[in-house]
């Protein structure tokens, strides 16, 4: 993997760059008018503008020219995971910072797609294609055009998810990046199986999930409240795609989010998202969750589909090519928590241990 090495990833001299936010992704579909029906059509995100090869979408409340790029390409995979910065220097700082790790680097003054100017595109220590820049096209704020709010609005682009073999080495290095930690999930052993981590003053902009990787888990969008997310599962089900519902809705215990886990055309994993809290403060504590404990990624104590844990979207490198995938080496939250059954978890017992994950599920059935 190119860059991507396994060892200690250092700590720059030089200081990173001011990160605002998440801004927006750049994925590659194979078909592009499947790709178009599901987020557009389905999903009601907004066209900015189009041509026979890419499209550029935005949500109802964003103002730079888009939060998703849709373009077509021969295998489907994420080609950016974009960053807004604070400012012109920052994508200065962001260059500077990745080529003293050793990171191969691309620049790009007028940027690598429309509305986004001056940018630096990298492949960063874990082997995914993080991108960075601030200059960008305004366009019109949606906020107040209620004639085109439909009933499951996307308002907002929340948040990433990314699956990597070395959760410890991935948060040391986006610590250093400048990233927050909000919420992580640990065993007795002190094995970490993911984290969530945050710039802007939400829960994260990023998290790591423990797995085979670098691959793309999921992008978050946001809506404003629970009853968005049922209307898109009554539309799903309307429109006889409800296969295409992977998990939810629910709610999460990390994070406290209601949430919806949707697949498009490609099996790229959409996540419908809402109702996390404030962690702006410079003191806002880390939650840590117990692996073992069922409601750490649903509240309800619903198991987890075994094809969450295992499926994810391939990343490219810099001259489009997809990313090896190395597989992890510590055992994995599904090894721990999914049993033979496919669809069981771990539940403690009265002494302190843990039942097997299929008697887990049996008592949870007898309840």
């Amino acid at each position: 993997m190119s860059n991507a090495f396994t060892g200690p990833i250092p700590t720059p001299s030089v200081p990173a760059p001011d990160i605002v936010r998440c801004a927006y992704m750049e994925i590659v579909v194979t078909d592009l008018a499947k790709s178009r029906a599901f987020y557009v059509d389905l999903l009601g995100l907004h066209v900015t503008e189009e041509d026979e090869n890419t499209i550029y979408l935005r949500s109802f409340e964003e103002f730079i020219h888009h939060n998703l790029v849709l373009r077509k390409g021969p295998i489907a995979a994420v080609a950016a995971f974009a960053y807004r910065v604070k400012s012109p220097a920052e994508v200065d700082a962001a260059e500077a910072y990745y080529k003293e790790l050793g990171c191969r680097t691309e620049r790009r003054k007028e940027g690598f797609t429309k509305g986004v100017g001056d940018s630096v595109r990298v492949e960063d220590p874990l082997g995914f294609p993080y991108e960075f820049f601030y200059e960008v096209e305004h366009v019109e704020r949606l906020t107040q055009r209620y004639d085109l709010y439909s009933a499951g609005e996307l308002v907002r682009l929340d948040h990433f998810n990314q699956v990597t073999p070395d959760v410890p080495r991935g948060r040391k290095y986006l610590e250093d990046l400048g990233f927050r930690v909000s919420e992580d999930i640990k065993d007795s052993d002190g094995v970490t199986y993911a984290a969530w981590m945050h710039r802007k003053q939400t829960v994260h902009d990023t998290a790591l999930t423990g797995g085979n990787g670098p691959r793309m888990h999921h992008v978050a969008f946001a809506t404003h409240e629970k009853h968005n997310i049922i209307q898109i599962c009554d539309k799903m089900g309307a429109l006889r795609i409800s296969d295409r519902i992977e998990r939810g809705p629910g709610r999460h215990g990390v994070s406290n989010a209601f949430y919806l886990y949707i697949l498009d055309p490609d099996g790229h994993r959409i996540e419908i998202y809402t109702q996390d809290y404030y962690t702006g403060d410079p003191d806002n504590p880390t939650v840590t969750w117990d692996v073992h404990d069922n409601q750490r990624r649903d509240w309800w104590g619903n198991p987890v589909v075994p094809s969450w844990y295992t499926e994810a979207s391939l990343v490219l490198d810099l001259d489009g090519n997809p990313q090896p995938v190395i597989e992890r080496v510590d055992k994995s939250e599904m090894a721990v928590t999914i049993g033979a059954d496919g669809f069981s978890y771990t539940r403690k017992t009265d002494d302190g241990g843990d039942t097997t994950a299929v008697e887990g599920f049996k008592l949870g059935a007898q309840v």
